[in-house]
């Protein structure tokens, strides 16, 4: 299988040093801003950390996104036999999409599944983070309840809704599966690439090949439940292989954001010493200003509240470790288990 070959393309050089110094310079400058961060821009950074190094002293960043999601879930889930509620919540979701270019191909996208949002990003998007910690949070059984009785096929695998947002589809496959309340895995599959079959690829503008590539690494992304675990370098050479025969096109016109999600899919697949992956490193070691110890959005804002993601991004490419580590699970560490949220309760 090629994927097990490596590219065919020369490996980039990528010094050690070169990459502990931006690796190091990143890290410094998120964590000596960490407490000025959004509280869920907080928790995704101490999550990451975390299962990148099992290190408790991230658990209590983690715990401020444990206490936005239960609060969030709360409000939600337990109104959802108000008449109304769900109506008025699905309005207010794709309202706050925005206006721009994107926005607007999505609430497009949207109008013939008016609460596909709710259901997707606002219902399984707080209780598969609150499964993630190995905790249940309020009106659990009324929302798996909502989320089995509602059928989310048509708009995850809507051509449409797919160009708009490939990898939130992919996330939402997967959350549905890990909650238990649905299986929609090989049909979105199936439909992403009717979409993006990769006779279509000299067609793709540059912001349908990026949504295309975004989407491939969230199906390694989701598998690994967010870099829990590893997965099945099999099962995603569809994925791995398409990124090694197209990764110059991926260098030259994907954002830092995506290059690096397409070097760590293989690093999740255990093929850390793949050319694919030095050229990754290489690249995002380029992208890196160290006027301001980070690398900069597209059009240079240097704002760390933005620039987390693509920012961690970085980081877990350049040095991933041997060991992911799950969770993390408040309720068994010495630092966290006194402190959880009232509203949840352990998983059986």
């Amino acid at each position: 299988m090629s994927l097990l070959l490596g590219s065919g393309y020369a490996s980039a050089e990528v010094k050690a040093n070169d990459l502990e110094q931006v690796r190091d310079g990143i890290q410094q400058s998120l964590e000596s801003h960490l407490y000025q961060l959004p509280p869920r821009v907080q928790g995704h950074y101490g999550i990451r950390l975390y299962r990148m190094t099992g290190d408790t002293q991230y658990a209590n960043s983690a715990l401020v996104d444990l206490y936005a999601v239960v609060d969030s879930q709360a409000y939600y889930a337990c109104q959802l036999d108000k008449p109304g509620f769900i109506e008025q919540e699905a309005k207010a979701a794709i309202a706050v999409l925005g206006k721009g270019p994107r926005a607007k191909a999505r609430k497009k996208a949207l109008k013939p599944f008016p609460e596909f949002l709710f259901y997707t990003d606002v219902l399984l998007r707080f209780s598969s983070r609150i499964d993630e910690f190995g905790l249940t949070g309020p009106c659990h059984e009324k929302l798996t309840k909502a989320l089995k009785n509602t059928d989310l096929k048509p708009g995850l695998t809507d051509k449409a809704m797919i160009e708009a947002w490939a990898a939130q589809l992919i996330n939402y496959v997967y959350w549905a599966k890990q909650l238990g309340v649905g299986d929609y895995i090989e049909e979105y599959k199936t439909a992403f690439n009717e979409v993006y079959p990769d006779s279509r690829d000299k067609k793709l503008n540059k912001k349908q090949f990026r949504n295309k590539i975004y989407g491939m690494t969230h199906f390694i992304f989701a598998a690994s439940e967010y870099y829990q675990h590893q997965v099945d370098k099999q099962t995603f050479a569809w994925i791995l292989d398409y990124f090694d025969a197209n990764i110059d096109r991926i260098l030259a016109d994907a954002t830092d954001d995506i290059i690096a999600e397409v070097g760590i899919s293989f690093h999740l697949a255990g093929l850390s010493n793949h050319p694919v992956v030095k050229k990754t490193q290489a690249h995002i070691i380029n992208a890196y200003d160290p006027k301001v110890a980070t690398i900069p959005s597209p059009r240079g804002n240097p704002d760390l509240a933005l620039g987390e993601h693509r920012n961690v991004l970085a980081m877990m490419l350049l040095n991933w470790p041997e060991t992911l580590h799950q969770g993390p699970y408040f309720h068994k560490l010495k630092a966290t288990k006194k402190y959880l949220p009232k509203q949840v309760s352990i998983k059986p």
